[in-house]
């Protein structure tokens, strides 16, 4: 399977069935997803340092009757999924961030159902406006557009690799288990639905057991919470992941 596959697939596998069944035939999740990573994909703009730089921040315009469902089953939900989905296609690609990925919705009476409109922009991590280069595509319609301005070293974020598969930690903390109410799903029948969780602090990357049925080691040894460092061998059940701090080069 290709990158753009597992990039659908994975907004559509994370998107729960209810939540897709309210959508029909109107506007889909995945082909907001989809216009998004065409939209990085074709605005990508290479800059010193072998840096490939894309937007992003994005709104999407929906018609009325769209952004309603957007809004009852959870525009949030619907936002840090597909922003999980971008991140990795970025990182499969080499792509680079100047701040963090946002994606936000907006309701446009000119719309009609089953239409949307995507606007990208490049915005610098604690910037207050918006670079030049301000994008807007019609239905999802990517087109290439210059973008021009000096880019700062993009931020780094950890991240774990679960059977060479890598997640990007993002957010302030991510839940790992069977369950597919965690944020990470591990299919181990010798992990509990909510195993462990990682959380970035000012302290550092912790990670802290949740009462699992057969424990979290780090290095081997069990643990109830722990500090993580560079390269350190997280179990649970029959599953080893990585932890690498970000800190030094990732592509």
């Amino acid at each position: 399977m290709g990158v753009l596959d597992r990039f659908e697939k994975g907004v559509e596998r994370v998107v729960s069935s209810a939540f897709a069944k309210a959508f029909r035939s109107e506007v889909k999740p995945v082909e907001i997803a989809s216009a998004i990573r065409k939209d990085m994909d074709q605005r990508a703009a290479a800059f010193s340092r072998g840096r490939t730089v894309v937007p992003n921040t994005f709104e999407v315009e929906l018609g009325e009757s769209d952004h309603e469902r957007v809004v009852e089953w959870g525009e949030d939900a619907l936002a840090d999924e597909i922003i999980a989905a971008a991140a990795e296609h970025a990182r499969e690609q080499g792509f680079s961030l100047v701040g963090p990925l946002a994606v936000t919705f907006a309701a446009k009476p000119d719309l009609e159902t089953g239409r949307f409109r995507v606007h990208s922009s490049t915005v610098r991590s604690g910037a207050d406006q918006r670079q030049q280069g301000q994008h807007s595509q019609p239905d999802g319609a990517a087109q290439p557009q210059a973008w021009t301005g000096t880019v700062p070293e993009p931020p780094r974020h950890p991240l774990i690799d679960i059977d060479g598969k890598r997640y990007l930690l993002t957010g302030e903390a991510t839940v790992l288990g069977r369950g597919t109410e965690s944020d990470i799903v591990v299919d181990d029948t010798g992990v509990s639905r909510r195993h462990l969780e990682i959380r970035r602090t000012a302290r550092g990357v912790v990670v802290t057991d949740l009462g699992s049925t057969n424990g979290t080691f780090v290095e081997g040894n069990r643990i109830s919470a722990a500090t993580l460092v560079d390269g350190n061998t997280i179990t649970l059940g029959r599953t080893r992941l990585l932890y690498y701090s970000g800190e030094g080069a990732q592509e």
